[in-house]
C-alpha cells in the first residue's frame, strides 16, 4: 500500500516521471536499503543508474541537458526515492538543489558547458561544502581561505559534514576571499568549483552517523589546493548569497525527503497494526492505536500540502525563502514525530534493527539539523513576519 497523494492537475509527463521514480525506488532501492545502512555502503552504481534516467538533473533546464521539470514534479519524485531510502535521496536532493541552482544562475557559458551539462546527464556526482568545524549555523564565521596566486587561486582550510565529500566528482566549496585582517562577514565568501581529483583535496573517513548511513558524509581538508581563475563561480564575495539561494531549493528537498520518511513509517505501521494481535484482536481495533494512526496521517498530509504549495509558488516565480523555511521546519518535525509513533506502535519490535521503522526513526532526526536547524528556520520565519524598513 502507499499513502502518497498526488495533487490534482498533473500532466501525463509529470505522472510518468513520478511513476518511474516509484518503480525504480521499489525495485532498485527498497530491497537493499537495510543492508546499505548496516554496512555503510554508498551505492554509487545505483546513483549512476538514477543519473542515466535523468534524476540527477531534474531541475536543470533542457537547454543544459537536464529534465527541466517543475518543482512540484521534482519533489514528488524525490519523495518516492526517500520513502525507499532517505540516504539515496540525499545525493539526488543535494545535486538538484544547490550545485545545479548555482551553476544555472551564476555559471559562465564555459562553466555550464564543462560542468552543468555533465552534471545534468548524471555523468558527474556533485557535493557541497559550506559548514566548518567552528561554523555551522553561522556559516559567515568560516575560516577556509582562498588567496589569489597569479591568475588563479590557492585554497586552504577544513570543511565539515560535507555530503558526498568522499564520493563526489566535483564539489562546490565555499571559502573566504577577503583578507584575514579585513573581514567582511558574509560578503567576504566566494564559491569555487573544485574537481575532487585536484591535488590538495583530501576527504576524511566517512562519518559514523546515527542515520543516513548509506550517504557519504565526510570532513574535507584543502591543503594548498590550486585552482585556475575560471574555478570561481560568479562574482567574488557573493558566495554566501549564492548558497542561500541554493538552500531555499534545498530546504524544499528536505521537506520532500521528510515526507517520504514519514509516509513510509505510516505505511509500515498501518500494515503492522492490521497483522499484530493482542487480546485476541488486531491492534488496529483499539482506539488508542487508531488515534495515533489518524494523527500520523493528518500530519503527513499537512506536511505534503505545505511542501507542494510552496513548490507551486516557486514554479510561479514567487519568492519562497520564508515558505521554504516553514516547509523544512514542519516537515522535519513531522518526520521525527511520526517515526517516533511508529516505533511505539511496533513496541519491542520497533526497537530492533530487524524492523525498518528503527532505521526510519534514525534517518528522520537529521532532517531537523542539516541545511539549517529547526532553530534557524524559526529565526528565518519570524523575521519574515515583519516588513523590512
Amino acid at each position: 500500500m502507499t499513502t502518497a497523494a498526488e495533487p490534482p492537475g498533473l500532466g501525463e509527463t509529470q505522472r510518468q516521471i513520478i511513476e518511474l521514480a516509484r518503480d525504480f525506488a521499489r525495485t532498485r532501492i527498497a530491497p537493499f536499503a537495510a543492508e546499505w545502512d548496516a554496512t555503510h555502503h554508498f551505492p554509487r552504481d545505483v546513483i549512476d543508474e538514477l543519473g542515466k534516467l535523468g534524476f540527477l538533473g531534474m531541475t536543470v533546464p533542457e537547454e543544459f541537458d537536464g529534465m527541466g521539470v517543475d518543482a512540484v514534479t521534482y519533489l514528488l519524485a524525490l519523495e518516492e526515492i526517500a520513502a525507499a531510502d532517505a540516504a539515496t535521496a540525499v545525493s539526488i536532493g543535494i545535486q538538484n538543489a544547490i550545485p545545479a541552482t548555482m551553476l544555472v544562475r551564476h555559471g559562465t557559458p564555459a562553466q555550464r558547458e564543462r560542468w552543468l551539462k555533465p552534471l545534468a546527464r548524471g555523468e558527474l556526482l556533485v557535493g557541497f561544502a559550506l559548514s566548518e568545524p567552528d561554523a555551522g549555523s553561522d556559516p559567515a564565521g568560516m575560516r577556509a581561505q582562498a588567496v589569489r596566486d597569479g591568475d588563479g587561486w590557492v585554497l586552504n582550510g577544513a570543511k565539515a559534514w560535507a555530503t558526498n565529500g568522499g564520493t563526489a566528482d566535483l564539489m562546490m566549496v565555499m571559502a573566504r576571499t577577503d583578507a584575514p585582517d579585513a573581514r567582511r562577514g558574509a560578503r567576504g565568501i566566494s564559491t569555487f568549483i573544485v574537481p575532487t581529483d585536484t591535488p590538495g583535496y583530501r576527504p576524511g573517513k566517512p562519518e559514523d552517523k546515527m542515520g543516513l548511513r548509506a550517504s557519504n558524509t565526510a570532513s574535507v581538508w584543502l591543503e594548498d589546493l590550486r585552482l585556475p581563475a575560471d574555478a570561481l563561480l560568479g562574482d567574488e564575495g557573493m558566495g554566501f548569497v549564492y548558497s542561500m539561494e541554493g538552500l531555499d531549493a534545498g530546504r524544499l528537498g528536505i521537506g520532500a525527503q521528510a515526507v517520504g520518511i514519514a509516509r513510509r513509517a505510516l505505511e509500515l505501521s498501518v500494515a503492522y497494526c492490521a497483522e499484530r494481535r493482542q487480546f485476541d484482536r488486531p491492534i488496529r481495533d483499539f482506539q488508542a492505536v487508531q488515534f495515533k494512526l489518524a494523527d500520523m496521517a493528518t500530519r503527513i498530509a499537512a506536511a505534503r500540502a505545505l511542501t507542494l504549495e510552496t513548490a507551486a509558488r516557486k514554479d510561479r516565480g514567487e519568492p519562497v525563502t520564508h515558505a521554504s523555511s516553514m516547509v523544512k521546519l514542519f516537515a522535519s518535525e513531522t518526520a521525527v514525530w511520526v517515526t517516533t509513533q511508529a516505533v511505539q506502535l511496533f513496541g519491542g519490535y520497533g526497537y530492533m534493527r530487524d524492523y525498518p521503522v528503527e532505521r526510519l526513526f534514525r534517518d528522520a532526526k537529521v532532517t531537523e539539523i542539516y541545511e539549517g536547524t529547526s532553530e534557524i528556520q524559526r529565526i528565518v520565519i519570524a523575521r519574515g513576519l515583519y516588513p523590512r524598513g
